[in-house]
């Protein structure tokens, strides 16, 4: 299963001219729905599924009391009736005809916030299942939308829901207090590198809109579960942990990203994340630093989901770290590995930015225009990633 909504179009008997002439849907499949069901998940989450025949392009909307899921190129089928839970927050769900859209309207026994990220899930076929659009969701402060956003146009849509709130991002300077991190043989040191950097990454976020959080402002300790449950507690829609790395070599440097996994993707991403696991000996086994609700909520289904959008994020940040011509350290342009402090349900990696072992790589990290180049970089890099699925 992958995220990714950006559709590659196969130009086959047309000519290049052509086929940009003629009108998107000439070349997708008319979708169908197959059944809806809603059910209830731990921390009284309610979770609506939407099934259909071909994986869905769709948008969301929060109208006073309402739920809108806007399918396109979808028709109303009245031969399915939604299977409701008695105990979630859907009182009932309508289908309505929206030109080439099908428009699903839940009403709600109480009123939601927009559906984060992580709360949004596309599955692919299996068994007796066909594609399947999973929303989480709990009752609170419903967003001022207007009911503009019934329309046939996904990108309207799309718009009266960014505008409805600012996109929240958590950004984690590495390291601090009595852990200086790794030292660079000129005496920087690592807290000290990345503070710089998330201080300026922050004022940069915010000024092109986002709403952005520090998991430190300053020169002190956190244990890795309070950093990532800093993003939980501010229900962070992206996090960003940022480091500098050391080698060995001294002749090693570059960037590299890292995403969470179980098992880490080589040695030396292995070797990586023992060394940050490491500031707080947290066990990465298991989720006993966070609390109940949040351990509740890491279930396979939705870890596969974070790590789906947390993999988008970081391919895309490589990307923009290449195209500033940040050189990149040899290997993947993502590799991943059990980082404690990305342990949690909001999608994010860890960037180290370079290396402090490397003598010319450390004068650049220290340098003020080399850090603003990094934080042109990675702000390039939320802007392009895709928030709304």
């Amino acid at each position: 299963m992958k995220f990714n909504r950006r559709s590659v179009l196969k130009i086959t008997g047309f000519g290049i001219a052509g086929a940009f002439l003629l009108p998107r849907m000439a070349f997708a499949a008319r979708n169908t729905l197959r059944s809806m069901r809603t059910g209830v998940q731990p921390g009284n989450k309610t979770r609506l599924v939407i099934e259909t025949a071909n994986r869905p392009t769709y948008s969301l909307s929060y109208p006073a009391g309402q739920l809108v899921v806007n399918l396109s190129n979808t028709g109303v089928n009245n031969g399915v009736s939604a299977a409701l839970a008695s105990d979630g927050l859907i009182q009932s769900i309508s289908q309505i005809q929206n030109g080439d859209n099908l428009q699903i309207v839940a009403t709600l026994k109480k009123s939601i916030s927009q559906i984060p990220k992580s709360g949004i899930m596309v599955l692919s076929p299996n068994g007796d299942n066909d594609y399947r659009l999973v929303l989480d969701f709990v009752a609170g402060s419903a967003p001022v939308v207007k009911n503009e956003t019934y329309t046939t146009s996904s990108a309207a849509a799309t718009t009266a829901i960014t505008a409805a709130r600012k996109y929240i991002i958590v950004v984690d300077a590495g390291h601090g207090g009595k852990d200086p991190g790794c030292i660079g043989k000129g005496g920087t040191r690592e807290k000290d590198i990345v503070l710089s950097v998330a201080k300026k990454l922050k004022t940069k976020l915010d000024s092109n809109g986002f709403k952005t959080y520090l998991t430190r402002g300053d020169d002190r300790y956190l244990k890795l579960g309070q950093r990532a449950e800093i993003a939980e507690t501010r229900r962070a829609d992206l996090f960003i942990s940022l480091h500098a790395n050391a080698n060995p070599s001294r002749k090693m440097k570059g960037f590299s990203i890292y995403t969470l996994s179980d098992k880490a993707s080589d040695e030396e991403a292995k070797k990586l994340a023992e060394a940050e696991n490491a500031a707080d000996k947290i066990g990465v086994e298991g989720f006993a630093e966070f609390e109940e609700n949040i351990r509740m909520a890491l279930s396979s289904l939705q870890q596969h989901a974070v790590a789906e959008m947390s993999e988008e994020y970081a391919n895309g940040c490589a990307k923009s770290f290449k195209r500033a011509s940040i050189e990149q350290q040899p290997g993947p342009d993502v590799r991943h590995a059990p980082f404690a402090v990305l342990r949690s349900t909001v999608p994010g990696a860890l960037l180290e930015l370079g290396h402090l072992s490397n003598p010319a790589e450390e004068k650049l990290l220290k340098s003020s225009s080399h850090q603003d180049k990094l934080v042109n970089a990675i702000v390039r890099s939320v802007k392009n990633y895709n928030f709304e699925v």
